[in-house]
């Protein structure tokens, strides 16, 4: 028997006349988790699930606006160019959300959502990183349904069957009652995934091992995912635009790279101890409100506790 990953023949579900996009559903399900675990990470950090909902408010919207600007930007051919139609630069439920402009608007919002919850951005950043990378791995399961985002073809155990797709209907092309395969290729949004989920591991493991400081979390996220995706963006197939032989998503990956380092290395310096300035601020306002010892002091207690909180996710 032959070995491989399945694909699904059909990435739509319609209910009556409203059709349920597998894609769209993945984004939703990975936004989801990404609040709920922000949520539990900034209450260590003095926050509290409100405010993860205030700012949300602002960086989610801004994050999928920024991810399909960058999109359009770098692959602007199928909307823009000859045979191109414009108007599909708004049907995101086909697909073409770049990470990079969704990080950057997303920041962009969830540093005016942090002002206005008054709270810190970078706190906020650091309870948000893991969720992120936690929705990205879900996200990249909408590629799976789309049929989309391969690498080259393969005979590995497993590798990835792909089918010949309907985009504007969102299903596979059938012949004869059966979905015409394409052939099999690397399966590299299931890569994508997997590096995902690892780099939230080991940010999970040096967060509640070190205390790392304030901003130090987003920086190393800023600085290990581009790692992976160099490799797979070499790996992929897909058209893209190059520059000087390389896809333009490759030297934009560069360049985050050389930033998250410039952003670790600043904001270890800047804020060696910055979780524990969070919890001294969160026991400062506790005890001027009354909810704590009134000298701002906090107890071994609920040091120990705050810091079990911090470990849980």
């Amino acid at each position: 028997m032959t070995s491989y990953l399945p694909s699904p023949t059909q990435g739509v579900l319609w209910i009556g006349p409203l059709p349920l996009r597998a894609y769209a559903l993945c984004i939703l399900v990975g936004i989801f988790v990404a609040v709920w675990i922000a949520g539990r990470r900034l209450i260590p950090r003095g926050g509290t699930p409100d405010d993860v909902y205030t700012v949300a408010w602002w960086a989610v919207p801004f994050g999928i606006v920024g991810g399909r600007i960058y999109h359009l930007i770098t692959s602007p051919q199928a909307y823009f160019g000859e045979g191109g139609h414009p108007l599909n630069a708004f049907a995101i439920w086909h697909g073409g959300l770049g990470i990079w402009g969704a990080v950057a608007l997303g920041a962009l919002g969830g540093w005016i959502g942090s002002r206005k919850a008054g709270i810190s951005f970078l706190d906020f950043a650091d309870a948000a990183v893991p969720g992120v990378l936690v929705a990205q791995a879900v996200g990249r399961w909408g590629n799976w349904f789309n049929n989309e985002l391969y690498g080259g073809r393969t005979d590995l155990p497993w590798k990835l069957q792909i089918h010949e797709w309907d985009e504007s209907r969102g299903h596979a092309v059938f012949q004869d009652g059966h979905a015409v395969v394409l052939g099999y290729y690397q399966p590299t949004f299931l890569y994508e995934a997997i590096w995902c989920l690892l780099i939230a591991a080991v940010i999970l493991v040096l967060d509640r091992r070190l205390l790392l400081g304030r901003g130090r979390v987003l920086g190393l996220y800023v600085m290990l995912y581009p790692v992976g995706r160099i490799v797979f963006e070499l790996m992929r197939t897909d058209p893209a635009n190059h520059i000087l032989g390389l896809r333009v998503n490759v030297w934009v990956c560069i360049l985050v790279f050389l930033g998250g380092l410039a952003l670790f290395l600043w904001t270890g310096r800047h804020h060696p101890d910055g979780v524990r300035e969070g919890l001294a601020e969160r026991q400062e306002d506790a005890g001027t409100t009354g909810d704590g010892p009134s000298d701002g002091t906090a107890t071994a207690e609920s040091v120990s506790t705050d810091e079990t909180d911090t470990s849980t996710l």
